[in-house]
């Protein structure tokens, strides 16, 4: 049954009404502008006290102030203040190598060398594909000792990797030993893409370690699984040990290629605003697949660990991965340096977040300590996290 009630009456709620709704705005504006005085007061402060600090260093120091080096420092000063591990402040050439890092490029020679603390002279561990140190026949295992007319052994090691970096173009004269033997190469430096992926056959298996993720990665990684079908590969094994990360749009175009049709992965920002960062299509690798993963596995390698085991598309073999699922937004500052912080969480498609807990393997294998420290010579007929891996997709192969 409806009741009526009097126009006055109804006057008289909606006037109860609006005094309640205007209260509460009220409050709640006055509550934003208290924030809004306080953030701006905290920031006044913070800025007063950098200006005093500044003004009290220029009118007593002592020496000249190197203006570059005050600001430099300042930056790192202030993303250390943030408490965040992975927070950085990049200088103008550091950001610089950033960029070219991320899109997998370096402009040297194309080599990985290890500093030799016994003697400071650079051993190449490996040569680069199309480098200027293939053209020029170096070879894993030669040792550089002299670049131009800079005797390595007398600086240091940042000194001497910095010498084979330089414009693309440019030239340098390298004095490198091979057994017992010294030679001298003329090279020129250039763009060179970094290898982010290794592969061989193993048996009827693809290996694949992807050492990292870069922006270069995913075309080197559709390449190495086309051609490891052609070599007549049935099932596929990919290593992400010592993989440390890297860029987040590559690990997902990587998993698009090798998942079916679904959500890939998704961010939660400090809000809890949630947001799709990537969903695969139709097309999807079927082929019976493993991952290997230890310790040192991190970050966007721990996505593609989690993301294949969410789809059931593959088991893991070896230990714990580190556990870092959040997102490092990197922002460009005017004079060409940058800064570095964590601004958001990423999540697997279908399983939780596993920052600070890792990724347990499906098959836990653990290396010896003297495996570890030889993990470079670690094959498939030494590795035991390799051999079970193999192991595996082998059974899932058969079945």
């Amino acid at each position: 049954m409806n009741k009526k009630i009097s126009l006055g009456a109804a006057i008289a709620f909606m006037a109860v009404v609006a005094s309640i709704t205007f209260c509460v705005t009220m409050l709640f504006s006055q509550d934003i502008f208290n924030k809004m005085i306080a953030n701006v007061t905290e920031k006044e402060q913070m800025y007063d006290k950098i200006e005093e600090i500044y003004t009290k260093i220029n009118d007593n120091y002592l020496f000249t102030l190197d203006e570059e080096q005050f600001l430099n420092a300042t930056g790192n000063g202030i993303m250390s203040g943030l408490n965040d591990r992975y927070a950085r402040y990049y200088t103008q050439e550091e950001y610089a190598e950033k960029l070219k890092e991320d899109k997998g490029e370096l402009v040297g020679i194309g080599v990985t060398v290890r500093y030799d603390t016994t003697n400071g002279y650079l051993t190449v561990e490996k040569v680069y594909v199309n480098s200027p140190a293939e053209a020029a026949g170096l070879q894993k295992g030669d040792v550089i000792i002299q670049i131009d007319d800079q005797d390595l052994s007398l600086i240091t090691a940042i000194e001497s990797t910095k010498l084979i970096q330089g414009e693309a173009g440019s030239k340098l004269n390298v004095v490198y030993r091979r057994d017992g033997v010294n030679e001298t190469v003329e090279m020129v430096r250039k763009n060179v893409e970094i290898p982010a992926i290794e592969s061989r056959m193993i048996a009827d298996s693809g290996y694949i370690k992807i050492i990292d993720f870069t922006d270069a990665t995913p075309g080197q990684f559709f390449a190495t699984i086309e051609n490891l079908q052609e070599q007549g590969a049935t099932s596929l094994i990919f290593d992400v040990r010592n993989n440390g990360g890297g860029t987040l749009d590559s690990v997902l175009e990587m998993l698009d290629y090798l998942l079916p049709e679904g959500e890939i992965a998704t961010s939660v920002d400090k809000s809890g605003n949630k947001q799709v960062l990537k969903n695969s299509d139709a097309r999807e690798v079927t082929l019976p697949m493993v991952t290997i993963t230890n310790g040192n596995t991190a970050s966007a390698s721990e996505l593609f660990v989690q993301a294949l085991k969410d789809y059931q598309k593959a088991d893991s073999v070896g230990t714990t991965t580190y556990g870092k699922g959040v997102i490092q937004t990197t922002y460009a500052l005017s004079d060409g340096s940058a800064i570095k912080m964590t601004t958001s969480y990423f999540n697997p498609p279908k399983s939780e977040n596993f920052d600070g807990i890792g990724i347990k393997p499906n098959y836990e294998v653990a290396l010896t300590k003297e495996q570890e420290q030889n993990f470079d010579m670690l094959d498939e007929t030494n590795d035991p996290q390799l051999m079970k891996a193999i192991e595996v997709v082998n059974s899932l192969t058969e079945s």
